[in-house]
Formats: C-alpha cells, structure tokens, sequence
C-alpha cells in the first residue's frame, strides 16, 4: 500500500471514530488530542498513524471499522505499516 492511500485509509478510520459516540472520546483520551487538534493534524500521516494504532488496541475496533468499509480486517494493519513510524519491527 502507498503512502498516499494508507493516509487516506486513516482518513476513512478518523472519520469512522469521529461518529462513533462511545469510541471517538476514548481515542481523544488516550492521545490527549482535542477536537481542534484533530481537524488541524487529519491530514498528517504521522496523527492519521495514531489513529490506526489506536484501532489495533482492540480487535473488535478492527473487525467493526474493517467491516464498515468493507475491507478485509488486514487492511488497517497494512495501513499503518505504510504511515511513518509504522514499519515492521525486527526483534530478532
């Protein structure tokens, strides 16, 4: 995945938790983000990657978000590798 389409897959993601009632407060708790942050930082890759982590906490959030975009639930960790700050750790 590019760069670019993995920016506008967490694009899809922020718009997503930014609708949802529950999660949306608990992803602006956990960053420490306020809703002015958000709409300054959504087109930065690297708060579009914070979004993404935020989302691989919990699978339920994958398979809900992956579900309402219709992609498979992969997809979000195939993002996130794509963002900065998200390649794939080596621990070997």
């Amino acid at each position: 995945m590019r760069t670019d389409e993995a920016a506008t897959f967490g694009l899809q993601a922020l718009g997503w938790l930014a609708g949802n009632d529950t999660l949306f407060p608990v992803f602006m708790g956990s960053t420490g983000a306020g809703i002015d942050d958000v709409r300054a930082r959504a087109q930065e890759p690297e708060f579009l990657g914070s979004v993404l982590d935020f989302l691989l906490m919990d699978d339920q959030w994958v398979l809900e978000f992956s579900s309402f975009v219709n992609v498979q639930p992969e997809a979000v960790l195939t993002a996130r590798r794509a963002l900065p700050g998200g390649e794939q750790v080596e621990w070997t």
